[in-house]
Parts: structure tokens; C-alpha cells; sequence
């Protein structure tokens, strides 16, 4: 099993939102960058699992938990004019961008702001905390994972 972390602004989409779908299940699209998008296609795999982190907010933090449950497929929204994600040179027969679908699992027992993370010394190596990045999407170890479950 991989473990994740994956960032959403929760202005535009929370971990509220995913679970308060009918099925508790959501794409996740709308990722622009190749890095993440070839962890999407790549490397994230049906059960694994990923921190829901809410980005750009004050405070910024993992606020939950989702189970990975469809591996990498073609973004459908960059297909679409009326999407904001939309992207003219991506197309069904040759797709540039990739989604996954997630399923919400919990949140946590409480909202861990990236400014606690950063004092945990088990964590001085995620990637989340590393200066300039700004990945949506990052792999996350099975030591750093139960050190922030240990954090709860």
C-alpha cells in the first residue's frame, strides 16, 4: 500500500464536500502539473490511501483521510470548453491530464495545521514541508504516515 497527501482548497472543494456525496465517492480532478499528474497514473494504486489537506486557508492542514478507489483515468474535464480546468490541447484520443477517484474515510479526530507538522521531527523530510513546493499531490512514507495519525 502508498500513502498520499493530497491538497484541495476547501473553498473550492473540502473534505466536507466529498462527504457529504450520496456514495462518499468523488473524481479528483483539475491537477495541472506532470508531476502529480504522473502519480495519479502511475503510481496510485486501488486501496491506497492519502491525508485530505486543506490548502490556501489559514490555517492550512490535514483535516482527513481517503481511500484511493479508481486508479489513473483520462480527465474528463479538460475535454470540456465550460470547465474551468479546460485544456485545448488535451483530448480523449490523446489526454494530457489524468484523475483518480477517492472515497472518504474519516476525518481526523482533529485538524492538524501544517505549523504543528513542521514542529514534529519524524516529519523533516516530508515532502509537504520542503521549501518551494507546492505539489498538489505527494507521496507520503509509512513512518510519516503513522507519525501523523500518532498526532491525532
Amino acid at each position: 500500500m502508498n500513502y498520499w497527501l493530497m491538497k484541495s482548497e476547501p473553498n473550492a472543494y473540502s473534505i466536507d464536500d466529498l462527504r457529504a456525496t450520496k456514495t462518499k465517492i468523488d473524481h479528483w480532478d483539475g491537477v495541472r502539473n506532470y508531476q502529480a499528474r504522473n502519480m495519479m497514473r502511475d503510481d496510485m494504486k486501488k486501496g491506497d490511501l492519502a491525508f485530505f489537506y486543506h490548502s490556501n486557508c489559514n490555517p492550512p492542514g490535514i483535516a482527513g483521510i481517503v481511500n484511493i478507489v479508481k486508479e489513473g483515468y483520462p480527465d474528463f474535464t479538460a475535454f470540456d470548453p465550460q470547465e474551468p480546468h479546460y485544456d485545448p490541447k488535451s483530448s480523449p484520443d490523446k489526454p494530457r491530464w489524468y484523475m483518480v477517484n477517492i472515497k472518504f474515510k474519516r476525518n481526523l479526530k482533529r485538524f492538524i495545521a501544517l505549523a504543528e507538522l513542521r514542529q514534529n521531527p519524524l516529519l523533516r523530510d516530508m515532502l509537504l514541508l520542503r521549501p518551494g513546493n507546492r505539489l498538489s499531490i505527494t507521496p507520503v512514507t509509512a513512518a510519516q504516515w503513522q507519525a501523523i495519525l500518532a498526532m491525532e
